[in-house]
């Protein structure tokens, strides 16, 4: 600790009392594996300091020694039986579940197709078949001809639990493609080499990749990244096709254990890039594509505090940065002179510029005003166009656009009304094309939907926007559910997009509200700093105050309300939970990060220093230490009443590993003091994204809508 720093030991120890506080007596004797009741699992001591502060943590035993293998009995049996008690809670429900989960899956197309996207001489889409649950990837001609079956999921998932596609990658030459599969969840890909020609595997390249691939220009030789024994992607390979795998040289190898790396290509295809990056910081480099194993070209040394991204166009490269504004700025630099950056278009309080591809005609630009999406065009006149779209509430973003130039740009859009729609821009005569609307097989009649923007006050002033959403003749007098989502973290924005599922919710008489809290980056930059690091806490008082706000407009009532948030939003419904209980009727949280202080406590953990930015490092710092200590849901459970929560968990899940909602949860059900149900699924045989497969995802989904329906029929009934 420095000079002139206070430790305040008494506000640690008490912000650590709720770790010390007992099993509550109801629970104490209860059989763990008597599924009559709910599971108890058993407590194991465990203690230890920190910054001279003690805490227990009796259910510490839950993480395998040996994970990533988890072959524990105990684990798998205390897993097992929460598993048990969902499927006997769930039981008496079984029929509101199948009726669900047939409404959701007619709302999907069973020979749904993708709009064929140009790259070179060939046309590329996948397909469903009637039934399948994996997609089947397809090419022809730009003239016509027979369809060419390239790769098929179904074929390469037969036989397995878990199946999910990576990379799918066609080298310049249209000859080969590179292509990743994760068959267990723990998300360490496959990468194989295929020859289109024949459809023959060529090569497995390695088994533990971890995001994209760089083609060379020859298509002899492709750069790839692994995945490290901690899951962590830091070494960048250079394969040439022909040599045997395992003995690739060795293109770059990030050391700083926070920051982590990428490889991709200029949309001219000319340049590989190489791009190391933490949350708030990052550095690229640029190697020739026609020399994929030669010089590297440093863009500019990394600076703590400044991102970029670049793309290329000819012999100028164009930059997008935060060096300057907050909201970035856009810049140009010669191949010659990358790190001699010239402001093309300036950075802005209102415009937040997110994203930029440097066509050979234009530069597509993506943006936000006012936390709505924007796609602007500048051309080399210094003309500025703004694509329009229809309607005054939506997400748009650039689609698949392959090739160099984009006289056709290709585009999606959705609104919580409208469904996912696919656009080709005609650049020349400035004109949307509908390509494709998702067809909703059972029916839908957007006419009957009604959605909103509007604009919450947080205890600080700030205003929260929100997106809501209900079916017409939604009683706005507190009679009616209402159900929030958020996720608040990383800088990821929640678009108010289209949810097909999201009907079975509406049509029953609930209103879904979408809380833009800060920590995503809708309203700007500003906007993920103030919901991280020391502001953490704005984040969840967002929540709170935007679910008050709702309230008091007619949408829903205290103990009218539900929550759901995954991951990191996982963490805002622990800390909901425990701040509040009596306002919500139900909680969601799909494979939360709620054990927040022991995790960032263990830098062993495969994330855990690529989080220090975001959130602190609690072992260096004892004032992060106390405020994650506060923070981390896991730590706070009280004796207290909660409502009904339902957790998910995956076994295989690297990002939140399974032991955390499993901890949380054996905690919560010694000292919650209601009967509300409280329900942990583990998916044993899957990963952070649940179940693999469209039509398995759709069945819980149908369970987790049939537990919030319950529950408020329950609340009706009592």
């Amino acid at each position: 600790m420095s000079a002139g720093k206070e430790f305040d030991r008494r506000r640690f120890l008490a912000l650590g009392l709720a770790a010390a506080l007992p099993i509550h007596p109801s629970l104490a004797q209860k059989n763990p594996m008597n599924q009559k009741s709910p599971p108890v699992a058993p407590v194991h001591p465990h203690s230890y300091t920190a910054h001279g502060v003690t805490l227990e943590d009796p259910y510490a035993w839950l993480r395998d020694k040996d994970y990533p293998k988890v072959d524990d009995p105990e684990i798998l049996d205390y897993l097992n039986a929460e598993n048990a008690w969902f499927e006997a809670h769930m039981q008496p429900h079984a029929e509101l579940v199948d009726q669900l989960f047939g409404e959701l899956k007619g709302r999907i197309k069973e020979d749904d197709s993708s709009v064929p996207y140009p790259d070179g001489d060939w046309l590329y889409w996948w397909q469903f078949a009637p039934g399948a649950q994996y997609r089947d990837w397809y090419r022809r001609p730009p003239a016509g001809g027979d369809a060419q079956l390239i790769l098929s999921e179904p074929t390469l998932a037969a036989g397995k639990q878990y199946f999910r596609l990576g990379v799918f990658t066609i080298s310049p030459d249209g000859k080969l493609l590179a292509y990743s599969q994760d068959t267990s969840g723990e998300e360490r890909f496959e990468l194989i080499i295929r020859d289109l020609a024949t459809g023959n595997d060529l090569v497995t390249i390695a088994p533990d990749t971890l995001g994209a691939i760089a083609w060379a220009a020859d298509s002899r030789s492709l750069l790839w990244v692994q995945a490290s024994a901690e899951w962590r992607p830091v070494k960048a390979f250079h394969h040439r096709l022909g040599t045997p795998p395992g003995n690739d040289p060795l293109i770059y190898h990030e050391q700083d254990p926070v920051w982590r790396i990428g490889v991709g290509k200029t949309q001219d295809r000319r340049w590989i890039i190489v791009a190391a990056s933490e949350s708030e910081s990052s550095e690229i480099r640029l190697i020739d594509a026609r020399d994929p194993g030669g010089p590297q070209i440093l863009v500019r040394p990394r600076q703590k505090g400044v991102r970029y991204s670049i793309d290329a166009s000819g012999d100028t490269l164009y930059v997008l940065t935060n060096d300057e504004h907050i909201n970035f700025r856009i810049a140009t630099a010669p191949i010659t002179q990358p790190d001699v950056w010239t402001t093309l278009i300036p950075g802005s309080d209102d415009h937040y510029l997110t994203g930029l591809t440097a066509f050979t005609s234009f530069l597509a630009i993506e943006e936000r005003l006012r936390g709505l999406d924007q796609i602007r065009l500048r051309f080399p006149s210094g003309e500025d166009r703004r694509v329009a779209f229809p309607e005054a509430s939506y997400a748009a973003s650039l689609g698949t656009n392959a090739e160099p130039d984009a006289p056709e740009l290709r585009i999606g859009y959705t609104s919580m009304i409208t469904p996912r729609t696919v656009y080709d821009y005609r650049v020349v005569t400035d004109a949307l094309i509908t390509r494709k609307v998702q067809e909703i097989p059972s029916g839908y009649d957007a006419s009957q939907y009604v959605t909103e923007r509007l604009f919450a006050p947080a205890r600080d002033g700030t205003l929260i926007p929100i997106s809501v959403v209900y079916k017409k003749g939604y009683r706005k007098d507190g009679s009616q559910p209402l159900h929030c989502y958020g996720y608040g973290a990383y800088g990821i924005a929640i678009s108010p997009g289209f949810s097909g599922s999201r009907l079975s919710l509406l049509d029953r008489g609930f209103a879904w509200a979408i809380l833009h809290i800060r920590g995503g980056d809708d309203l700007g930059y500003q906007w993920y700093l103030d919901g991280k690091m020391a502001k953490r806490n704005n984040a969840f008082n967002d929540f709170l105050d935007a679910t008050h706000y709702l309230n008091a407009q007619g949408f829903g009532a205290p103990g009218r309300t539900s929550a759901s948030g995954g991951s990191a939003g996982g963490w805002l419904m622990g800390v909901v939970t425990n701040r509040e209980p009596e306002q919500w009727r139900a909680i969601v949280a799909h494979v939360p990060f709620v054990d927040v202080l022991n995790t960032m406590l263990d830098d062993t953990l495969p994330l855990t220093p690529g989080e220090y930015p975001e959130w602190g490092n609690p072992a260096a710092d004892p004032e992060t230490f106390a405020r994650l200590l506060e923070l981390s849901p896991y730590e706070q459970v009280r004796v207290q009443d909660y409502p009904a929560i339902l957790v998910t968990a995956g076994l295989a899940d690297p990002r939140v590993t399974y032991w955390e909602p499993a901890k949380w949860v054996a905690r919560l059900r010694t000292r919650k003091t209601d009967d509300n149900p409280l329900l942990l699924k583990t998916n044993m045989g899957a990963g952070h994204g649940g179940k693999s497969g469209r039509f398995e995802s759709l069945r819980e989904t149908a369970e987790e809508y049939a537990f919030l329906i319950t529950m408020f029929d329950r609340e009706q009934a009592a």
